[in-house]
């Protein structure tokens, strides 16, 4: 094995596009040419360039197009693959043929690349002309760093292998034996440890969009709630083994999620972004248009950019890139009352489906004649609708546009679309405070039951997204409030790369991904409206699915690199 592990040398070759925050910022473009290890080491500002080049990876994962037709949403219950040419990852994993020899090496090769390049920074970095206070700082950056890709490793395959500070050259024999699933988990954290004890709690201006200490808690924190989680806490795919999770089950481990999760909102430093003066639930909205603001606690920092307004926005604005969004989603969202569309009180009216419904459903999918806008700057409704004689009114409609009935209209601006000469300054969230909340309480709930602070963490999510009343029932019981926050996570993470890993380590895919999946045909004769499912895709799941199946290329370049369990 010595293509993913011993890459050569990665220097900054060319123009980095991405930029961050201010008018010189840490991903301004940089130029470097005809370099060789000796000379980016040398100086500074290459070096600096070096562990810039480190974070452009970063949001892979997460990607809404990762698999060209669709992301992790597509791969999952979220969403329907894009039609494609070519049988890529996500419709694999959506019809269960996924296999090693046709999957995705992206899990494997671009964390791999960059945990070499962390490597390299930090064998270097002693010998680079920078201050030494400046050093220290960026020492602890690339380790967040390495953290971040090993997290991207771990949570694809279970146990990996570790490389440490090594360096390997292309003609190096490279250890090739896994870790343990327990090796990874504590190596990760005290990366996470070191890291947050040498970064500033929250970097600004300048620095605004780099690691820091808090990313490096929320990361621990993240770590240790999947650790803890059903799939890896001692019933894995195969009990008893060490390298997939970890032989024992220990309700210690939920704890220490939850401590590491308390961590982060002690710290003060983050908070949701509400605001239901402007429309309920207006704060998650803006939220993801708002380069800076006090929930993200990572992102991907990016320049002026329509990438999801080009996956997700309909083909009338230049979208349809991405994934579209079952009818199983759009059903979870409650209505604005709180109570869950089957619940009799809840005023649900199947004919009038979208009324009083949970403001983030419309903050999260775009239906028929939805409002959006154009490239003329004005708002148009989308036309999704048949007509009496069952054709579309537009290339949008239905069975056209979209094989669902809906789009994506998750993190978009409504001020850009995708045929937009100009962009959005928006940046990815890969962690932000409301993901820590709920893992506080999840992890809480597992712990000790639905105590009040499990009950408070929640609410504070049902408030800001303009619920009323937003409060939970009292009384629930431990199972009761489980339902409650995993309800939660679906539709306040959806589309941020959660809901793939979330069903997996809740050990519940073989339910959720063995499912006929539904769309809506909407249909309009003058002043009457009719609502009707169809089928879209059944969706087929096998256990092995809950891990990924690392390359068959990297299995055959080394024996000793064990391949996950019934791949």
């Amino acid at each position: 094995m010595k293509s993913t592990f011993a890459a050569p040398v990665c220097l900054c070759i060319g123009i980095l596009t991405l930029a961050s925050c201010g008018k010189k910022n840490f991903l301004d473009q940089t130029e470097t040419t005809n370099l060789n290890e000796q000379t980016v080491f040398a100086d500074s500002a290459r070096t600096v360039a070096f562990l810039t080049n480190i974070y452009l990876d970063i949001g892979f994962a997460e990607n809404a197009t990762r698999f060209e037709n669709g992301g992790l949403d597509a791969a999952c219950d979220e969403a329907e693959p894009q039609k494609s040419a070519t049988v890529t990852t996500s419709v694999q994993f959506a019809t269960g043929t996924v296999n090693p020899s046709i999957i995705s090496a992206d899990a494997w090769n671009t964390p791999y690349t960059n945990i070499r390049k962390v490597n390299q920074l930090l064998k270097h970095l002693p010998g680079s002309p920078i201050p030494s206070y400046i050093r220290n700082v960026m020492a602890a950056e690339a380790r967040f760093l390495r953290a971040w890709y090993y997290a991207d490793l771990l949570k694809h395959y279970g146990g990996i292998p570790i490389l440490n500070d090594s360096v390997y050259r292309v003609e190096d024999k490279i250890p090739a034996v896994r870790n343990s699933y327990k090796e990874c988990v504590d190596y990760i954290v005290s990366e996470c440890e070191a890291a947050a004890a040498a970064l500033p709690l929250v970097r600004i201006r300048e620095d605004y969009g780099r690691a820091s200490g808090g990313a490096a808690l929320a990361l621990k924190a993240r770590v240790l709630l999947f650790a803890a989680s059903p799939l890896f806490n001692g019933n894995g795919i195969v009990p008893g083994d060490a390298v997939t999770g970890y032989p024992d089950k220990l309700p210690e481990r939920w704890k220490l999620a939850a401590d590491a999760a308390l961590a982060v909102m002690n710290t003060a430093a983050y908070s949701l972004n509400e605001d239901n003066t402007t429309a309920p639930g207006y704060g998650f909205y803006k939220v993801f248009t708002l380069r800076v603001n006090t929930e993200y606690i990572l992102a991907k920092m990016q320049g002026g950019n329509r990438e999801l307004e080009t996956a997700w926005q309909p083909p009338s604005r230049n979208g349809a890139k991405g994934g579209f969004p079952y009818q199983e989603f759009v059903d979870a969202f409650p209505m604005a009352n709180g109570l869950v569309i089957t619940d009799p009180a809840s005023g649900y009216n199947a004919a009038d489906p979208y009324k009083n419904r949970d403001p983030r459903l419309a903050y999260s999918v775009i239906r028929d004649q939805t409002l959006l806008i154009q490239n003329t700057g004005l708002k148009e409704p989308v036309n999704i609708y048949l007509g009496p004689d069952g054709k579309g009114a537009s290339q949008d409609a239905v069975h056209a546009g979209t094989p669902t009935g809906y789009y994506t209209n998750k993190m978009l601006d409504e001020n850009i679309a995708a045929n937009y000469i100009h962009g959005s300054q928006r940046c990815f969230p890969l962690m932000r405070y409301a993901e820590i909340l709920l893992n506080y309480a999840e992890a809480q709930n597992e712990y000790a039951g639905p105590v009040q602070e499990v009950y408070k963490a929640v609410e504070l999510v049902r408030k800001r997204a303009g619920l009323s009343p937003y409060e939970l029932p009292a009384a629930l019981t431990k199972d009761q409030m489980r339902e409650t926050i995993h309800a939660e996570r679906r539709i306040e993470l959806a589309f941020e790369g959660h809901r793939f890993w979330d069903v997996r380590r809740w050990k519940i895919a073989a339910q959720t991904e063995n499912k006929q999946m539904t769309g809506m045909e909407v249909k309009r004769n003058g002043g009457t409206v009719t609502y009707t499912t169809f089928p879209v895709r059944k969706h087929n799941f096998r256990d092995a699915m809950y891990l990924w199946a690392i390359p068959q290329g990297e299995t055959a370049k080394s024996p000793e690199l064990k391949q996950n369990p019934s791949w």
